[in-house]
């Protein structure tokens, strides 16, 4: 009997909602070591956040500069689906080895090359490297964890993954005025770093059935319900994604000074980071799909408030409310996978799954500035029924009676 399953046969004598504290202690070594690796590795993620700034310094125009973007957000999704395949097959120590010491080495590259075909090249070849190990991590974190303390094993990945992506802009800026050498240097030393961890205090890699063998993607397609799932997974990320896209914009066109829409960012992150934790031991022990259900209500509601003409009022309320919609949502949806995969399939079934989230984060901007430029404060509306469709894909699409604690 593994340690896992000792902890579920445990679930009924202890308290109702797995605490931070408590899931803490009873994490494994592996999983702090995933916990504290990711946290190290954002801490550095800067390459995206500075790939345009980078590329006009050093002589490319703002138009190339875009496209690269583009084209790291390809990578991105290959690596994701690449990732899934390989996490099955290897394991996650081997996958978070080839994603951290390849990122290592690619990232500098990027310094000493002057094409612009070359530099495209390594930005994809960086974006699926830096995901690789994602689908292979969230898996480790399904099986090293009981059922019952997954969504708050799967709140506490989100907590790291979000003071390390508001924490390292900041630090980026202070490297940045050095140089960029320094910058994507230390990117580098941050996944070379979390590559050790893994050496170290990551589990070895499990054997290798036939069934992982077999099918590459397909059986994740064949599971009709799950592939509802993703395209909730997908119309989430692609109207939770406008608040970088169209909230600018919609913001610049009420008269309001960009100080404003830096507040609304803060006021995002102060919620999630504050909230999302303690508002995780209320919905984990509720059945998943309600608790999704609950968030894309709240995702509506919050982006169809942007569409009314009541100044920074209906920012600030809007802007509270997704951001609930975050919290509440957000830990089941990305722990959901791990209840619905088989488990020769785990992480595949995460790389499916992050691979559309990763999809609504590149074309989610490009269409939503599109609606924007074409019809106005209107588009809001568009994307409040469009966060209703993701609510029908999701109550269909995930099971209903299972909960994930």
């Amino acid at each position: 009997m593994t340690a896992v399953q000792d902890q579920d046969q445990q679930q009924q004598q202890e308290p109702a909602g797995a605490g931070v504290l408590a899931t803490l202690r009873a994490t494994p070594t592996p999983v702090r070591a995933l916990l504290a690796g990711v946290l190290v590795n954002q801490l550095g993620t800067f390459f995206q956040a500075y790939l345009v700034l980078f590329m006009t310094a050093r002589g490319f125009s703002a138009g190339q500069a875009g496209w690269a973007l583009g084209v790291y957000g390809a990578g991105l999704v290959v690596g994701l689906l690449a990732g899934g395949a390989l996490g099955d097959r290897l394991g996650p120590r081997p996958t978070t080895l080839l994603s951290m010491a390849g990122s290592a080495v690619l990232l500098p590259t990027v310094l000493y090359l002057h094409q612009y075909p070359a530099v495209l090249v390594i930005v994809a070849l960086v974006g699926a490297t830096t995901q690789l190990f994602r689908p292979a991590a969230a898996a480790m974190l399904a099986t090293h964890t009981a059922k019952h303390r997954r969504v708050m094993i799967f709140a506490l990945y989100r907590l790291v993954q979000n003071v390390g992506a508001t924490t390292a802009p900041l630090l980026g800026a202070v490297l940045v005025a050095v140089s960029y050498d320094l910058l994507y240097w230390v990117e580098a030393a941050s996944t070379a770093a979390f590559a050790l961890l893994a050496v170290f205090l990551f589990p070895r890699g499990g054997t290798e059935s036939a069934a992982q063998q077999r099918g590459g993607y397909r059986p994740v397609l064949a599971d009709r319900r799950y592939t509802l799932f993703l395209a909730a997974m997908f119309i989430n990320v692609f109207v939770y994604v406008q608040y970088v896209a169209v909230l600018p914009l919609a913001m610049r066109d009420a008269g309001l000074a960009t100080g404003w829409y830096a507040a609304m960012l803060s006021l995002n992150g102060l919620i999630v980071i504050s909230l999302e934790l303690l508002v995780t031991k209320l919905t984990q022990r509720r059945p998943a799909r309600w608790v999704a259900a609950t968030g894309f209500v709240l995702l509506a509601l919050g982006h169809s408030l942007y569409g009314f003409q009541w100044g920074v009022v209906a920012f600030v309320a809007g802007t509270v409310v997704w951001s609930l919609a975050e919290i509440v949502g957000g830990p089941t949806m990305f722990a959901y996978p791990a209840l619905a995969a088989p488990e020769e399939l785990l992480s595949r079934y995460q790389g499916a799954a992050q691979a559309m989230y990763g999809l609504g984060t590149v074309l989610g901007p490009v269409c939503g500035v599109a609606l924007w430029l074409a019809i106005g404060p209107p588009v809001w509306w568009i994307f409040g029924l469009t966060s209703l469709a993701g609510l029908t894909a999701a109550w269909f699409g995930m099971r209903r009676a299972e909960r994930l604690s």
